[in-house]
């Protein structure tokens, strides 16, 4: 079969393009041919198929470069749809996998494959058919107001990096794609969503529960074997320092028991914050902010922490963090919030209340005590059904229904 990969970046920035590179990778494996589209960007991965991709749009760095190309970029590129009806017609894929496209590609690349009658699958790895800021999550709390298709909230309460601009233009988006053209609505063949939880949360938005499938996100199959399997006395989290994560929660749990220690290993808004949060319990080492961490240090890092927190705010979808820490043997303390109680239960681990730092300080004792204990074969064992190779199989079942019709 000949798929076509479709995502904004084309390097490991975030859970989704690391998923996007890992599934074109194993479907190549599987004996797949495979060609991607992506945006233009120095810290992409070398490939053939680059001299396709779009030019380079960012949001974050140099905007003023970048400004007179953000709102045809975000809404309808032209340029991004020339390019990639150069690439499918060379490539003539059977089927085409798009992932993240808002913003540095945009939907226009639809009424390609639509013209071409070429079957398009999307994977939901956000919220961004029904949030214009793509999370459900504002001000620091869940923000559900736009679920059913009125994107003037967003505007209100300015969405968006707190600004009024990029909020109208968010919304502007959203009421252009979603009711005028309809685009996503009428030329994707089938949706896959990594959780029931955000299948049912889009059913009750609206769309139509016969087009999503549910495929569970795999456990990384990059993460390298640990090479110390011997637990320490001290709790994980790592990942993005942002604050739909809920780091601070989990240091406020660990400020109240100086039995508690927690290591941090990420990066990001909150960094500066969150160790001023910390306080007393940095300076006395109990909590140790150790950077971005990946490959063997994090496998070690995962493997010898007595649990992995998951203290997440928003409604996470189906994070890798977790699927990654039982895959290990690790157990997983994790908030009860989004699709997380579809991987975590009581023989990996345990779920609090989401946004109670108190009753996750008490998990932390527990496992202290010792009154809160796991088998890490078991532990091992529940992580059995996220294995790579089930995803993979499970997505090629969804291309295979689309390419026979």
């Amino acid at each position: 079969m000949k798929i076509l990969q479709v995502n904004k970046y084309h390097y490991p920035r975030g859970g989704a393009d690391r998923y996007y590179l890992d599934l074109g990778s194993r479907l190549t494996t599987a004996g797949n041919e495979v060609a991607y589209f992506a945006m233009q960007h120095p810290r992409n991965l070398p490939t053939p198929w680059s001299k396709y991709f779009v030019s380079r749009v960012s949001y974050n760095e140099q905007i003023w470069r970048y400004a007179w190309k953000i709102p045809g970029r975000a809404i309808y590129s032209l340029e991004a749809k020339r390019k990639f009806r150069r690439l499918v017609r060379d490539f003539k894929p059977d089927v085409i996998h798009i992932h993240n496209i808002y913003h540095q590609i945009s939907p226009s690349i639809l009424d390609v494959a639509s013209s071409e009658k070429i079957p398009v699958i999307m994977h939901l790895h956000d919220y961004k058919l029904v949030c214009p800021n793509h999370a459900l999550f504002v001000d620091n709390r869940v923000c559900q107001l736009c679920l059913k298709g009125n994107y003037w909230p967003c505007v209100r309460q300015r969405c968006l990096k707190g600004s009024l601009a990029a909020s109208l233009l968010a919304a502007a988006e959203m009421e252009i794609h979603h009711r005028l053209l309809k685009i996503y609505e009428k030329k994707i063949s089938a949706f896959i969503a990594p959780s029931f939880f955000m299948k049912n949360l889009l059913v009750k938005a609206g769309w139509p529960e016969n087009k999503i499938t549910v495929i569970n996100n795999p456990g990384s199959a990059n993460l390298p074997a640990p090479t110390n399997l011997k637990k320490e006395n001290y709790f994980l989290y790592y990942g993005r320092l942002s604050p739909e994560k809920g780091v601070a929660l989990a240091i406020q749990a660990v400020n109240q028991n100086p039995a508690l220690r927690l290591i941090i290993a990420g990066e990001g808004e909150e960094d500066a914050s969150l160790q001023t949060l910390g306080g007393k319990a940095v300076r006395q080492g109990r909590i140790d902010f150790c950077g971005w961490q990946e490959g063997q240090a994090l496998s070690n890092l995962i493997a010898k922490a007595r649990a992995v927190l998951v203290p997440s705010c928003w409604l996470e979808n189906f994070p890798l963090t977790a699927l990654e820490a039982i895959s290990l043997g690790t157990p997983v303390i994790a908030a009860a919030i989004g699709g997380l109680p579809e991987i975590i239960n009581n023989d990996n681990g345990c779920l609090f209340p989401p946004g109670d730092s108190r009753a996750l300080g008490r998990e932390l004792a527990a496992v202290v005590s010792k009154q809160r204990d796991w088998d890490a074969a078991t532990i091992r064992a529940s992580a059995a059904r996220f294995r790579p190779e089930l995803n993979t199989a499970a997505v090629i079942a969804v291309y295979t229904r689309f390419c026979q019709k």
